[in-house]
């Protein structure tokens, strides 16, 4: 009980410290800004920590951060070609092909009055089916390596992108298409000079989004079929064997990697779209 009442201790102070952090007149700056979220995570687990040990939690409920932490450092060759497998060869090649397609497709129907009609409404419905019931299919279709994987991104980050990169595109005004006109811009021209670059926020939002969706879908995928190795795998093997500690040390680099992945697509939309009003600082 000791545990519980320490973490509580703790929870408060942390919390406390957070609203003064908040509140103080450096809240804006970019050291408070990062330190306020760590406190945070770092109140999260020492919280876990006291409550799974105060309460004497069984391992196979749910594991302390320390085991974790423990079961990280002496399984990183396996947790590495579980990334590899998962995150590189399956969720990185189907989020490129997936996105790119989805971009080149998105000018397509931005040319043709007959696709925005006719592929859009077919995509929405498309987008709207579980992936529990598509994975499956294109295990069977794409075999049980790394590329049905890659198969089942494509699918899940495409719609995505091709709906906000259709709206990107629309985004530039009745006036600025005017005026390339008097130019006599062609409309490839206009494409490249005006239209795309006023579509990067929108682009780079579906981007974003598809980040988290594609290490999801290649996990998901590999419950359905995976060799002897990959995040999927090892959480759906370790889960029959109650090695919740692996289990939780897979979703630990699993959010990890995610993370990371959203923050490399962040900046790079920052570095793109710094004219743009969401990226001038206050």
């Amino acid at each position: 009980m000791i545990w519980v009442v320490a973490a509580l201790i703790f929870w408060a102070a942390m919390f406390w410290l957070n609203i003064r952090l908040s509140k103080s007149a450096q809240s804006h700056t970019r050291a408070v800004r990062l330190l306020v979220p760590a406190i945070f995570g770092i109140t999260i687990l020492v919280v876990w920590e006291g409550v799974v040990r105060g309460l004497n939690v069984p391992g196979v409920i749910l594991p302390p951060p320390s085991a974790i932490a423990a079961r990280i450092s002496t399984s990183l060759p396996v947790l590495w070609a579980d990334f590899v497998q998962t995150f590189v060869k399956g969720a990185l090649s189907g989020y490129v092909i997936g996105c790119g397609a989805a971009v080149l497709v998105a000018v397509a129907i931005d040319r043709s009055p007959f696709l925005q009609k006719g592929l859009l409404p077919v995509g929405n419905f498309i987008a709207a089916l579980p992936i529990i019931g598509t994975a499956p299919i294109l295990v069977m279709w794409f075999g049980f390596d790394w590329q049905s994987k890659a198969a089942v991104v494509v699918v899940m980050v495409f719609f995505p992108v091709l709906v906000n990169t259709v709206q990107g595109l629309a985004a530039a005004s009745a006036m600025q298409r005017d005026l390339m006109h008097t130019y006599s811009a062609s409309y490839w021209q206009t494409l490249f000079k005006l239209r795309l670059p006023a579509a990067m926020p929108f682009i780079f939002n579906g981007l974003k989004i598809a980040t988290t969706l594609a290490l999801i879908g290649a996990i998901v995928a590999e419950f359905f079929g995976s060799p002897i190795k990959g995040m999927g795998f090892r959480i759906s093997t370790e889960v029959g064997r109650l090695g919740l500690d692996m289990v939780w040390a897979e979703i630990t680099v699993a959010a990890l990697a995610g993370s990371a992945f959203y923050g490399l697509v962040a900046a790079m939309e920052k570095g793109v779209t710094f004219w743009h009003p969401s990226q001038r600082r206050s």
